[in-house]
Parts: C-alpha cells; sequence; structure tokens
C-alpha cells in the first residue's frame, strides 16, 4: 500500500519545506507516514482501523463524519426506540444504531444513523449487504447537508435500499423516499403535526411534532 512520504530535502515552493516533527502538545506526525495516502486505503486496512471515531469509506479514501450533537442523538434515539418496538412487535427483522457499516457501491461503505435489516438479507459480519431501511439524521453544515441529502441519496438507490427517510433538524421535515427504478421518487415530505408513514414498513409512523421536539427534551427519551 502507499504510505505517506516526506517531502524532497531542499524542495521549494516560495520558502523551503520542512517535513513536520512531533513535540510536546503537538500531533504525532510521524504516525501519518505508518498509514495510506488518502485514495490508497483498501478495504481491508479500513475494516482494520481502532478507533471510536465515525468513518466512513469512499472509494479509497477515509470521510470522517463530525461528532453527533446531544440534540442531534436524542433524535437517533427517539427513532431507534420507534423502530426497535416495530421489529420486536412484527419479527420482521432488526433495527441498528450508527456503527454497522453498510456497503452501497463498490468501494463504498457508510455509516446510517439507523437502519433496518429483514431477517432474510444475507449479512457479513463486518458490515451489512444493503438495508432495507436507512435513516440519516442530518447533521449541521454544508459537507454535511450534501453528503446526506444528495450523495447517500443516490448511493443508497444504486445499492437498492428500497426505502431511506432524511430528517432534518433544520428544515423540521422528514422526507421518505422510495425506490423506483435506481432512482428514488418522494413517497411524502412530512412537516410538524403530521405522521411520517413508511411504504415498505406497514405499520411503522413517526409524529414530526414529537420527532424533533425530542432533540431539546431530554424527558422524552
Amino acid at each position: 500500500m502507499s504510505t505517506a512520504a516526506p517531502p524532497p530535502a531542499g524542495s521549494q515552493t516560495g520558502q523551503e519545506l520542512h517535513e513536520p516533527r512531533s513535540r510536546r502538545g503537538t500531533p504525532v506526525w510521524e504516525i501519518a507516514h505508518l498509514y495510506p495516502l488518502q485514495g490508497h486505503w483498501s478495504e481491508q486496512a479500513y475494516f482494520g482501523l481502532e478507533t471510536k471515531r465515525r468513518i466512513e469509506y469512499a472509494d479509497g479514501c477515509l470521510e470522517f463524519l463530525p461528532m453527533p450533537t446531544r440534540s442531534h442523538e436524542r433524535i437517533v434515539k427517539f427513532l431507534f426506540r420507534l423502530l426497535d418496538e416495530f421489529a420486536l412487535r412484527t419479527g420482521r427483522g432488526e433495527a441498528f444504531f450508527a456503527g454497522i457499516r453498510v456497503r452501497t457501491i463498490d468501494r463504498f461503505y457508510r455509516l446510517p444513523d439507523l437502519l433496518f435489516i429483514t431477517s432474510d438479507r444475507p449479512q457479513e459480519e463486518q458490515f451489512a449487504h444493503g438495508a432495507d431501511l436507512a435513516i440519516e439524521v442530518v447533521s449541521e453544515g454544508e459537507e454535511n447537508r450534501r453528503r446526506d441529502l444528495r450523495e447517500k441519496r443516490a448511493e443508497y438507490a444504486a445499492a437498492g435500499v428500497p426505502e431511506y427517510w432524511i430528517v432534518d433538524p433544520e428544515q423540521k421535515t422528514i422526507t421518505v423516499l422510495t425506490l423506483d427504478g435506481d432512482e428514488y421518487r418522494v413517497h411524502g415530505e412530512f412537516n410538524p403535526g403530521a405522521t411520517a408513514t413508511s411504504v415498505l414498513l406497514e405499520g411503522f409512523t413517526v409524529d414530526v411534532t414529537a420527532c424533533f421536539a425530542a432533540a431539546d427534551d431530554a424527558a422524552a427519551n
């Protein structure tokens, strides 16, 4: 695998470049040279990472997801309880928190905030081959919004994930997308006062007002 190499001795770009050296209170720069360059990470190296950070894999590159805020996690917890209760009540599958890698397209692995996997879907120990329902709670920031609203929408569709929910705290909307061929169509965009409904999982519903109220109400969780 390709690893980071120090700049050539004496190289110039307007001023002399020096390879960074770690000192007390600074990152241990030398450790970076033990890992592949961005774009050269193998799937095996990605699976071998031992860290509590949420990291996705995109065609040889590592994408570091933002640490979730408390309000983000409260919404995720609220939705997980509903989805887990549905799974236990119906026996149709299993609900999972973020942390389960989902293989979308070739050389891409994502970490949905929530996913539902039916009992008959084949799985590996280290990752899931797609999912039946993926839910993303959109984090703040332009890059995060682009990832959830555009990139993951395209990837989950390409992976054949039948249903994708986008929960947007900024817009106070829950958008339910269902797969139509190789693209998603909007089943519904649900606002406060409405109830979001699943097409795939009949009987799974979410009170939109209660969902976003959970972000500010620890007692609701």
